[in-house]
């Protein structure tokens, strides 16, 4: 180092390298940069790289070194040494240590001679360039004077405080570097995470959204191996998309993560990680991710990644499942709408049973439905309507077969495999060879009148949403029935005399009015009970209805079932008999003329009109054939009762 200071360029070197770094390179910005408390755990192998720095550096020209050197940190531990000293170690170690603690204590340079032949040790503190705060100290031996060891001390810790900070700007750089690589690789992790969730949220099919979700994996980690399970039936054709089965929930970490919510890692026999991560939206986890990928490919620093796309794709499936069943119940609610406002256009029985029967075959896409009635007076079930020829007209006992175990529960039942679970015996599973059912009882004030069941061939056919629909429709089918039924009945009320039974007169015209319309011919009988006025004064009245209700069921047991009875008014009855000439209803009335006299009881008789018109008369009018009856009835009153008059045109 001698050499090196008689040298004027040397010394202004060495007075450069002393001078502010901003002076001399004020366009490199990390050079401002220092090391600071969080750098203390990789102080003593930076330290450790500089001084081996330093030594090459001042070693590359011969002698420019005399004497021995040594490096402590600020904490009194050597760093290392070199020269002499490397023999003479455990001889000067107490002195140099002193040395260099009188340096740490006074922050100020010291020097000590020891040894015989003497030795000549000087110690300078070496400092940060940007605080001036001393970090290490640099400690020179010389033999021949302490003026010497004191310059050698300071021109080497100039020296070695150039190495330490190129040394640390290259740390500082390659960390730089490293960061920057980091961040690259993040940013682009990141950019096709963005790109993953784009896609993933741009489905809006549960489908299309499993198989993004595995694609964007099998891109991201493209020598993994990579599984969904799911918690929910989903028929995806994936083989990588499975059931989530919960065996052995303690040791298998699929179903540990699903169950604690949170990700799971394993490391297999084979040297591959195994990690579980839950697949969950706001509402609910729906599967669990699991990815199988080689240890040395796999960074821990990549979880956060990997659990995003979980939670991403579990965010998507639930928006697509949502918007499905959206979707479904859209559809659901424009179906309901539909059958409810075409049920409700017709008030007959048998036209909103066969009507139904078609919508549900359409609705479920089945193979067979029949609908079933429960007639409470026979106490038997009717099939009302079915697709099946078989069955059109079949009865059944109330508690027979699938019908019998609703009427029974008063619930609706989903049969998966007829053929596997043969709980009762079916006549219409049999016949059809169905295995799949979804049935529903028609339901009126909390009372069973009827049943739907709706069949298909292949098991496992209908889902929950067709069982849940089906109990929606029935509701609907069973105010539809209640509709009718009470159309019918207020029908009935109104066409219908309250005493007898028989069909009021307004009935009796319009039907008249209608068969003439269309028939060629037909006749009229008007009966009218002989004395009836004296049975109301000799019996009373409720005696005289009983006459009336007797003779009104003896002329209902008389006629035929497309005869028309009615009463007439007060006393009189009539009966049109569509297609029948006058001579056959002659005989009509007369058998039931007999049968009034043999059967009443206050024992009665009663007189008859008959009448009748062709498409050959002239005037065909209902008022012209009942003015005919009652004349032909009148003539009968006035020629001692208890007979028969024909009516002429």
């Amino acid at each position: 180092m001698n050499n090196r200071n008689r040298d004027g360029n040397n010394n202004d070197h060495f007075a450069q390298a002393a001078a502010p770094v901003e002076q001399l390179h004020p366009e490199i910005w990390f050079m401002h940069e220092d090391i600071n408390d969080a750098d203390r755990p990789y102080m003593m192998p930076l330290l450790q790289d500089s001084f081996e720095l330093w030594l090459r550096e001042a070693s590359e020209e011969a002698g420019a070194v005399q004497g021995a050197s040594l490096l402590f940190d600020w904490e009194l531990r050597l760093i290392d040494s070199t020269g002499a000293v490397k023999g003479q170690a455990e001889l000067w170690r107490d002195e140099l240590r002193m040395l260099a603690a009188q340096v740490a204590e006074s922050g100020c340079a010291a020097s000590v001679t020891f040894g015989e032949p003497p030795a000549h040790a000087a110690a300078v503190p070496v400092r940060k360039r940007s605080s001036g705060e001393p970090f290490s100290i640099f400690i020179h031996i010389a033999p021949s004077s302490t003026a010497e060891a004191e310059q050698q001390a300071r021109l080497s810790a100039l020296h070695f405080r150039s190495c330490f900070y190129r040394s640390f700007e290259h740390i500082y750089v390659r960390d730089l570097l490293l960061q920057q690589k980091r961040t690259e690789k993040d940013a682009n992790r990141r950019d096709a995470l963005f790109l993953a969730a784009k896609r993933l949220y741009d489905q809006f099919d549960v489908t299309a959204v499993l198989s993004e979700m595995l694609s964007s994996l099998g891109q991201l980690y493209p020598s993994s191996e990579v599984n969904l399970y799911l918690s929910q039936d989903h028929l995806n054709g994936d083989a990588r998309v499975k059931p989530l089965i919960f065996k052995n929930a303690a040791h298998d970490i699929v179903a540990k993560a699903f169950m604690e919510g949170k990700p799971m890692t394993q490391k297999e026999r084979d040297g591959t990680i195994r990690l579980a991560v839950p697949m969950s939206g706001k509402q609910a986890a729906y599967g669990v991710l699991c990815i199988s990928i080689d240890a040395e490919r796999w960074d821990i620093a990549n979880m956060p990644a990997f659990v995003l796309l979980a939670d991403t794709a579990g965010s998507a499936f639930e928006n697509a499942k949502l918007y499905e069943q959206s979707n479904l119940l859209i559809n659901e609610l424009r179906v309901i709408n539909e059958l409810a406002k075409r049920l409700n256009q017709s008030l007959k029985l048998k036209d909103i049973f066969k009507f139904a029967t078609n919508e549900l075959l359409n609705i479920f896409e089945a193979d067979y439905c029949s609908i079933l009635q429960l007639d409470k007076d026979r106490n038997q079930f009717n099939v009302m309507s079915s697709n099946i020829p078989t069955l059109a007209r079949e009865q059944f006992v109330p508690d027979y077969g699938f019908s019998g175990i609703i009427n029974r529960t008063k619930e609706p039942l989903i049969l998966s495999d007829y053929w596997q679970t043969r709980v009762v015996t079916s006549k219409m599973m049999d016949y059809t060879g169905s295995r799949s059912l979804i049935a529903a009882p028609i339901m009126v004030e909390d009372e069973v009148v009827g049943v739907i069941m709706v069949t298909h061939k292949n098991p496992h056919y209908f889902s929950y949403d067709n069982y849940k629909l089906l109990q929606i429709m029935s509701t609907h089918i069973a105010l539809a029935v209640t509709n009718a039924s009470l159309h019918a009945e207020v029908r009935r009320m109104v066409i219908t005399d309250n005493l007898t039974g028989l069909h009021a007169r307004h009935y009796l015209n319009e039907q008249i009015q209608s068969r003439q319309r269309k028939d060629p011919l037909g006749s009229l009988v008007l009966v009218d009970v002989d004395h009836f006025k004296r049975i109301n004064d000799t019996f009373g009245h409720q005696v005289g209805d009983r006459i009336l209700i007797q003779v009104s069921e003896i002329i209902r047991t008389t006629i035929r079932q497309g005869d028309i009875a009615a009463r007439w008014g007060g006393e009189e009855l009539a009966v049109y008999l569509p297609g029948i000439r006058s001579e056959q209803a002659f005989r009509i009335a007369e058998r039931i003329r007999l049968l009034v006299e043999a059967e009443t009881d206050p024992k009665v008789t009663v007189s008859c009109g008959v009448s009748e018109w062709t498409f050959e008369n002239d005037k065909i009018s209902v008022e012209s054939l009942f003015y005919r009856a009652d004349m032909a009835l009148y003539d009968a009153k006035n020629n001692g009762r208890n007979c028969i008059r024909l009516g002429v045109g």
